[in-house]
């Protein structure tokens, strides 16, 4: 067995007065310098891989912008348009996608454009699941794409929809109520439901000279889909409206300076429209398709 006798009291005081008065081990000793050379160490590997990340972001980053550019110089040539789109190749890693020869998404905007009917549209479209095995990773303005999915719209503002009317105030707006379906009445882009669109303006050539609200339905007409009938309703009166009564033998005219017949709305690439109505203060059309082949020369179809 151990001797677990206490140590003599002036033992005690010898061994507490030598760790007293022991001299401490200086600040820049072995174990102190080892440990800042390994705290030098891992700064240097984390500064390493931090810049070899940056500079693979960067990169891959730079690929997707000058994949982007050249993208939309080839709608603007397959389409004759008279500026670029706005394109967006959308997915990270954009070179895993380039070297798959296969993108996530790419979105197309182009606003302005020149239109025989309306002067002025907006078209847009939105690729999914884009297989480019038999075409450069730099999309050319002939290439044909085989997609999982295309969405494509073809957008009218209300200034537009008013010279077309000869109503140069005109507002258009959703439906003062949308239907009560688990959409809120819109499609998934944001679309209303077609009918009673609200049309807001002073009508004119109906010889009536205040803002009306009217309530108008909207239809996709024709034998190839592409002409918009807006048929006004009725004379809208109440909150959000111009709240502006219609004397009796005026409405048949009102209603009618507010209804008509647009035809060459045709939207990108062809696609035939599965739904149209109000967004913000414009009129869309939009189309939504599956596993189809669309081409760039079919952006702009006028």
């Amino acid at each position: 067995m151990h001797d677990m006798r206490p140590l003599p009291a002036d033992s005690v005081h010898t061994i507490a007065r030598y760790l007293l008065l022991r001299p401490a081990e200086p600040l820049d000793g072995p174990s102190v310098r080892q440990n800042g050379r390994v705290r030098k160490l891992v700064i240097g590997v984390l500064a390493t891989v931090t810049a070899v990340v940056a500079a693979a972001v960067g990169t891959d980053f730079g690929a997707a912008i000058y994949a982007e550019y050249r993208l939309a110089r080839s709608v603007r040539t397959a389409a004759d348009l008279h500026n670029d789109p706005s394109v967006a190749i959308l997915g990270f890693p954009f070179f895993t996608q380039a070297r798959d020869r296969h993108y996530d998404e790419i979105e197309i905007r182009a606003n302005g454009v020149d239109h025989p009917v309306v002067e002025k549209v907006s078209l847009e479209a939105t690729l999914h699941s884009i297989n480019v095995a038999d075409a450069s990773w730099l999309i050319g303005p002939d290439a044909k794409l085989p997609v999982g999915m295309a969405e494509s719209r073809i957008i009218i503002d209300s200034t537009h929809i008013g010279r077309f009317m000869d109503i140069p105030d005109l507002l258009v707006e959703a439906p003062t109520r949308e239907s009560n379906d688990s959409t809120g009445g819109t499609t998934e882009s944001g679309i209303s439901s077609p009918t009673g669109v609200v049309f807001t303006g002073t009508p004119r050539k109906a010889d009536f000279h205040e803002r009306v609200s009217v309530s108008v339905d909207l239809e996709v007409d024709g034998p190839d889909q592409t002409t918009l009938v807006m048929t006004a309703t009725g004379v809208l009166t109440g909150p959000g409206t111009a709240d502006q009564e219609v004397p009796e033998d005026k409405v048949d005219a009102v209603l009618a300076a507010f209804s008509g017949v647009m035809p060459g709305q045709r939207v990108p690439f062809g696609l035939t429209p599965t739904a149209w109505g109000a967004r913000g203060s414009d009129l869309i059309i939009e189309a939504i398709a599956e596993d189809v082949t669309v081409a760039l020369t079919q952006f702009n179809l006028r």
